[in-house]
């Protein structure tokens, strides 16, 4: 118990900025959907899959690497220093290339003459890439408060010049165009897309000066013995991430290129923006690995190991559900985060947000091929994620549009769940409680039928509907604290500290 709550207390930390980030993000996502239209958001959505992919590319699973050999090694400053200048290297290089190529690499995506949304999105992605080594360092440290709050300001600067790039300055110009005119001759005179980009840029430079104390403490010193090592570890994350970035962000790439040109870039918009709804459950996800990673690696010497992950598994399965089950019975109010043009749009957000949750036992059930050095696996069973992803995204486009997209992601994460399990408990079994998991898993949807299906169709008064919705909720609350006291515990510790 004091292990997970020293656990659950991390995650919480790193959850502070996770959850503000996206929370703030989460944000803009009416600022975005008010101001452009669906075919203009689909830019934003499109270039950012972009991003991501190529985030996970030129980080190339040196952070998993980086706390493995950190954790097991007594050359710490040679782990550090030879992890930090393989990263930086490898991105220095992919900006000169990217540079002398953006105009046609903005011309074969379908954006001639817009090599500037080239050129940010690879500045946002080097600058983000080289920050991760350092945030690494942090996290091996348990230095959680200074890794939330240079995350934090890097958000604050992001929603600070999308408020003026994209509402003060067009407001300025309107109303003080004898003063502001000259904004036209820089396009500041109206809402651009490109105003996201630019924010993001400063934002990631913010973040990569707030990390110059960590910056300093990287030596230079190189160890090649040590670089094949490590990079004999990390390419198979390489891939496993890799693949988890095409389960997260082809379909939305997929869709432009299979769907006519009159309604790709519309539909693209909008299951972007509806994407968004399950913002919350990825913050949680996001922030469980952040802490748990470390944690996994710390935990593997001690007896009881095993059991330990197999209860951690039930707790955070739990309280992802919690996230859903609280999304699903309140989507009446974050219908309007997205807007009326995107409402068409939320009939996918449930299948999304269940296919979440076996996301989070995909990043559970991970510690097995993690601690055993059997990396090759996790890449296996993402590639047969990713192949599955993109088999049924082609096969369902064309009919069901963004629908099948949905379908794509729920199937890939149930499958390579059900597969990481099988290898699992052939090379380092678990105890997992299948029938209590079984349980968690399918009470997502008996909430869902009850909370969209009936009261959703028989009570028509909002408040009303409201009510029972709550009432939902607290069924579920009373019911985990049942089935998990440990959350009880915790609650009642926390209430106790407060009270002090």
């Amino acid at each position: 118990m004091a292990q997970l709550k020293k656990l659950f207390g991390q995650t919480a930390i790193y959850g502070i900025s996770s959850i503000l980030a996206r929370f703030l993000n989460y944000l803009l996502v009416p600022l975005y959907a008010y101001i452009f239209q669906p075919e203009e958001a689909g830019i934003y959505v499109e270039y950012y899959a972009y991003i991501a992919f190529f985030i996970v590319i030129l980080t190339f699973g040196m952070e998993t690497a980086f706390f493995r050999y950190y954790q097991f090694r007594s050359d710490k400053e040679t782990v550090y220093s030879t992890s930090f200048w393989t990263v930086f290297s490898v991105n220095f290089f992919f900006l000169l290339i990217i540079f002398s190529t953006r105009n046609a690499i903005a011309t074969t995506i379908g954006y001639p003459h817009q090599s500037y949304y080239v050129t940010l999105s690879a500045m946002i992605v080097a600058l983000d890439a080289i920050s991760s080594i350092p945030f690494a360092y942090l996290r091996s440290h348990q230095k959680a408060w200074r890794f939330t709050f240079i995350k934090t300001m890097g958000i604050l600067v992001n929603i600070l010049f999308n408020l003026i790039l994209i509402l003060f300055l067009p407001w300025l110009y309107k109303h003080h165009y004898a003063f502001w005119g000259w904004l036209q001759i820089f396009g500041l005179h109206k809402p651009q897309i490109v105003s996201i980009f630019i924010s993001n840029l400063l934002s990631s430079l913010t973040i990569l000066l707030m990390l110059v104390p960590e910056l300093k403490k990287v030596k230079l010193i190189y160890s090649f013995t040590l670089f094949k090592e490590m990079i004999l570890y990390a390419l198979p994350l390489l891939i496993l991430g890799i693949a988890g970035i095409i389960n997260e962000n082809a379909d939305r790439i997929l869709l432009k290129n299979l769907l006519p040109a009159h309604v790709a870039m519309y539909q693209v918009g909008i299951y972007g923006m509806c994407y968004k709804m399950v913002i919350i459950v990825s913050v949680i996800i996001q922030a469980f690995r952040y802490a748990a990673e470390p944690f996994f690696f710390e935990m593997y010497k001690q007896e009881d190991a095993k059991k330990i992950y197999a209860d951690l598994m039930n707790y955070f399965i739990s309280f992802i559900n919690f996230i859903i089950i609280g999304t699903i019975v309140y989507m009446d109010f974050f219908k309007y985060f997205v807007g009326p043009k995107y409402y068409e749009g939320l009939k996918v957000v449930p299948l999304l947000l269940y296919s979440h949750v076996f996301l989070g036992i995909v990043y559970n059930l991970s510690i097995w091929y993690k601690l055993t050095g059997k990396t090759i696996y996790g890449a296996i069973i993402s590639i047969t994620g990713s192949s599955i992803t993109i088999l049924l995204n082609i096969l369902l486009i064309p009919h069901l549009g963004y629908v099948g997209s949905a379908i794509a992601n729920f199937t890939c994460y149930v499958s390579m769940a059900v597969l990481s399990y099988a290898l699992g408990q052939k090379y380092y079994p678990v105890p997992y409680d299948l029938k209590k998991l079984g349980f968690y898993i399918i009470l997502p949807v008996i909430y869902t039928l009850l909370s969209m299906g009936l009261l959703g169709n028989y009570i028509q008064h909002l408040g009303l509907r409201t009510f029972f919705n709550t009432l939902l909720l607290l069924s579920y609350i009373l019911l985990i604290l049942k089935k998990e006291p440990a959350w009880k515990q915790i609650l009642l510790s926390r209430l106790q500290v407060k009270i002090k």
